[in-house]
């Protein structure tokens, strides 16, 4: 991954919501280098959903149309 990218996304991960901010830049800094680019690619787009939907598919309150967004939000929501 590159550095860029990992830039460009750690500032998205700064949303606004204090619940998501604890949650996503903590897991970027964590998992982001080890990502692959389809995880990455899965992640930005993650990131494009609206903030109410990201934290009602965190605290299983819906689930996202987005399949590909369940192991991500899995992964999330693991304490590791």
């Amino acid at each position: 991954m590159s550095e860029t990218r990992l830039k460009r996304l750690r500032w998205r991960c700064r949303r606004g919501l204090r619940e998501l901010d604890i949650l996503l830049e903590p897991w970027l800094e964590r998992h982001g280098t080890n990502l692959s680019d389809a995880a990455m690619t899965d992640f930005e787009r993650f990131l494009d959903s609206n903030d109410l939907d990201i934290q009602d598919w965190l605290t299983g309150r819906s689930e996202p149309a987005d399949p590909a967004f369940a192991n991500l939000i899995a992964s999330l929501r693991s304490p590791d």
